[in-house]
């Protein structure tokens, strides 16, 4: 038998696709919109298209605060007054509306995971909708219907622990409903009337909280 031949590419002292392109090592770098723009690759009305393509991609998929659309195009390095110009023309024809978007966040937040307002709030904040805008959306939310979701939550969330130890289900209830933004004594309070309508003794249960 014959000695095996070495791979081309350690006879050559390097690694080279079986093509004879150069390795990912050897490639340089990809540049910036701002180092082609600078280097004069591309001019600022091709920038300019080029961040209008990207938010209208980004805007197909999900509905995006404005917030949300300056810190990805600035992850994708256009520069600051480009991203300005092509947000504020979307601003201009309706397409990035955060009030618009922090309703729609409030209705769907509240009716399908059933939030409280204070959980939705911290949500706002992090889309980056400022407090005058998330404030007006969360007014939508009336107190009554937040004990009312609350409530259909925490019967959920009892009725999945029939088996286990009472204090272990209510402190996984009361946990469950903390994180959704109900504050800790209105999670209990739910929690104690999910157990007493499932005919348990309530009697004993006291709120810990401070």
């Amino acid at each position: 038998m014959g000695k095996r031949r070495g791979h081309p590419a350690a006879r050559d002292g390097g690694w080279t696709s079986s093509r004879g392109g150069r390795s990912s090592a050897d490639r340089a770098p990809r540049k910036s919109i701002v180092e082609r723009l600078e280097s004069g690759e591309i001019s600022r009305d091709e920038a300019v298209e080029k961040a209008r393509e990207v938010v209208l991609k980004t805007l197909t998929a999900a509905q995006r605060s404005r917030r949300e659309l300056e810190q990805s195009l600035a992850r994708k390095g256009y520069p600051e007054d480009v991203v300005v110009q092509v947000l504020d023309r979307f601003d201009e024809v309706g397409l990035v509306d955060d009030a618009s978007y922090a309703e729609t966040i409030v209705r769907t937040r509240h009716a399908e995971r059933g939030l409280a307002r204070r959980g939705i709030a911290a949500e706002l904040r992090r889309r980056g909708i400022d407090e005058d805008t998330a404030t007006e959306a969360l007014d939508q939310l009336d107190p009554d219907d937040e004990r009312v979701a609350g409530a259909r939550l925490a019967t959920k969330l009892i009725t999945r622990t029939r088996s286990l130890d009472r204090q272990v289900r209510v402190r996984r209830a009361v946990g469950s409903l903390a994180r959704k933004g109900y504050a800790p004594g209105l999670a209990f309070e739910l929690v104690r009337e999910a157990l007493a309508a499932e005919g348990e003794d309530t009697d004993d249960l006291d709120y810990a909280g401070d």
